[in-house]
């Protein structure tokens, strides 16, 4: 979506607003961490000003290459950062971007008038948390080149030779003395840059990788914007009619874009965007919109004797049953609640979308009956569905956290009822349940033994899914409720640990209880309860010593300390039946001892990982089929 400047965009539209000293002792007040996440996040930070001049109508190519140094290159066709001198700082301009925390051309309305950085700390703060930077700008015939290491001027900006274009180059090297880990992962880059390319209409982001023998390309392309997001989203589901339902529009300066397409599924994706950045949280921009959908369908569906007059109007959790959808928003001067950027607090852009998307869709449900038929069908029987739910649901509460009779019977519980110090163990089958509460420790673990697998929650309503035994188990166990009446603060344990066979059928089990719980109990994960335990696959016997391994290397590892010959014994476990109690305490549940491997949700990812769960749980057999040839090459330990 173009967007219009005002005024110029010059030296003096660089302001300077403080400097760059705590970049560096303090990294993680400004990319959120220096894990592998923060070190994606630079590329992002230089990404986002090339999006800036493409919202601004002056770029529409980005090119990001990740070289055999491992260092970044990201190129533009946009205008180039200005060279002038900023007569505030008497600097050229570039140097105030690279050198000065928040100086950029997004502050006081001269250079955008909306951009995806915000706060203009992107090039000061990749500079600072870089061994080296260079930039180089192709401007007015002319090239111009500066170096920086570690946020330092190395040299001044001098021209180096001629061009036939316009645009800014901007290769750098993560700091090792700052991160954990400074290797970039491909498909890391790739999900976010395909976001990027969606999000904006028309520009081609081509990603490279160039430490492969035979260079990694891929290309994203969009013209259809987020209506080709939503068709993303649907392309391994059954959507309901055949169009994408846009609307687009401008209102008191927000530009407002949303796609939506219901699909045969039970489960909503929604997804939000200020200025490209996910909000994942929502805010103003999301209630606008499920606001004016609800209005909307409800009025049409009145009108239109689907529903009778005294009949329960359909509530938003009905009309977006099945539901995948964009909103994304581009606003001046965004207010987001907290520092984390994740709810949008501008009461204006309620109005905007809900304003934009009332009037839109009322004309395309007229304009199209027999979608909204379909949706509005839909709608009704999600709304039975939902009655019939909550009844289920009135089942699954508990009456008060200390009435312990409500609990389940099969559930082994823990003494302490302090959950901080709780856990549970969810384990498969009642032989390893059995083995398990004999070796925990009584004071604080807990053990939930379930029978075989639970109702796959990705192919199921509500209803069905509050009905199942395994699922109501967990559910009373956990103690914070489901759906609306969630409450983390009733939990039960501080750590839920899924503990299933080292087998296919235990990832199986494994990833349909992860289903579950990130349909319907997310913040459970989002605030890290969730963890996986990681039983061994060998036990290693010679001369009565013990080891475990918990893969192949590992055994090759004790193999090769201990000696390959005819006194090992080696057994390979094919299940947590098989080890005593004993075992499985010393390698799998003793808190000094054990791996386990925290769930967490990446929530710039969250879209990428609504299709992963709805490829590999879904109806179609075709794309899980594709997607495990395709990762097939990233597992480990599977026991075929």
């Amino acid at each position: 979506m173009g967007t219009e400047v005002n005024g110029e965009y010059g030296a003096d539209q660089i302001q300077i607003l403080e400097g760059l000293e705590a970049v560096r002792k303090r990294p993680g007040m400004y990319i959120g961490s220096t894990s592998v996440r923060g070190l994606h996040h630079l590329v992002y930070e230089i990404v986002d000003n090339s999006v800036d001049e493409v919202l601004a109508g002056h770029c529409n190519e980005i090119q990001v290459t990740i070289q055999e140094d491992n260092s970044v290159k990201v190129v533009d066709n946009g205008r180039g950062i200005p060279i002038g001198i900023n007569q505030k700082a008497g600097l050229p301009a570039v140097e105030v971007v690279f050198t000065v925390l928040h100086a950029g051309g997004k502050f006081g309305g001269g250079g955008y008038k909306v951009s995806g950085g915000l706060h203009g700390v992107g090039a000061s703060v990749v500079n600072a948390l870089s061994e080296w930077l260079e930039v180089i700008i192709h401007q007015d015939g002319k090239m111009y080149q500066q170096r920086y290491e570690r946020g330092n001027v190395i040299y001044p900006l001098r021209e180096i030779g001629t061009t036939d274009h316009t645009g800014t180059e901007v290769t750098f090297l993560p700091d090792k003395e700052i991160f954990e880990e400074t290797i970039f992962d491909f498909d890391t880059l790739r999900q976010r840059l395909r976001e990027m390319a969606f999000l904006t209409k028309g520009v081609k982001i081509t990603l490279t990788d160039e430490r492969l023998d035979e260079p990694k390309v891929r290309e994203f392309h969009y013209e259809g914007g987020i209506k080709e997001y939503v068709s993303y989203l649907n392309r391994h589901k059954d959507p309901l009619y055949e169009q994408i339902i846009y609307c687009e529009g401008q209102r008191d300066g927000i530009l407002v874009e949303v796609a939506m397409q219901h699909n045969s599924s039970y489960q909503e994706g929604t997804y939000s965007f200020v200025n490209n950045i996910t909000t994942p949280e929502g805010g103003t921009h999301l209630t606008g919109f499920r606001n004016a959908l609800t209005k909307t369908f409800n009025d049409y569906a009145k009108k239109n004797k689907i529903l009778k007059e005294n009949e329960t109007n359909l509530t938003g959790d009905d009309i977006r049953e099945g539901l995948s959808a964009i909103v994304s928003i581009k606003i001046g001067e965004p207010q987001f609640e907290g520092q984390t950027k994740q709810k949008l607090g501008n009461s204006e852009a309620k109005r905007a979308v809900e304003s934009v998307v009332t009037e839109q869709l009322t004309y395309f449900l007229e304009q199209n009956p027999s979608v909204a038929r379909i949706i509005c069908d839909k709608a009704v029987l999600a709304q039975r569905a939902r009655d019939a739910a909550r009844k289920a649901r009135d089942l699954t509460r508990r009456k008060t956290a200390l009435d312990s009779t409500t609990l389940p019977g099969k559930l082994a519980d823990c003494s302490d009822k302090d959950p901080k110090n709780c856990e549970i163990y969810i384990v498969e089958g009642d032989s390893a349940g059995g083995s398990a509460k004999t070796a925990r420790n009584r004071a604080t673990q807990a053990i939930l033994p379930l029978r075989g697998k639970i109702l796959n929650v990705e192919k199921s309503r509500l209803d069905k899914i509050l009905i199942n035994n395994e699922i109501k188990a967990m559910i009373t166990a956990f103690g914070t409720g489901i759906g609306e009446d969630f409450n983390i603060e009733k939990l039960r344990y501080d750590k839920i640990v899924i503990m299933t066979d080292a087998d296919v059928d235990g990832a199986h089990i494994a990833t349909l209880m992860l289903t579950f719980l990130y349909r319907f109990m997310p913040d459970l994960i989002r605030k890290g309860h969730v963890y996986l335990a990681q039983p061994p696959l060998f036990k290693v016997e010679r001369n009565k010593k013990v080891y475990y391994a918990y893969d192949d290397l590992e055994l090759g590892s004790i193999l090769k300390e201990i000696g390959r010959d005819g006194n090992n014994k080696i057994q390979r476990y094919k299940g947590l039946g098989e080890m005593d109690a004993d075992q499985l305490w010393d390698t799998t549940m003793d808190p000094e001892k054990r791996i386990l491997l925290r769930v967490t949700i990446d929530e710039e990812s969250e879209s990428e990982i609504d299709v992963v769960f709805n490829t590999l749980m879904g109806d179609k057999v075709e794309p899980r089929r594709e997607f495990i040839e395709e990762n097939a090459k990233y597992v480990k330990n599977l026991d075929i």
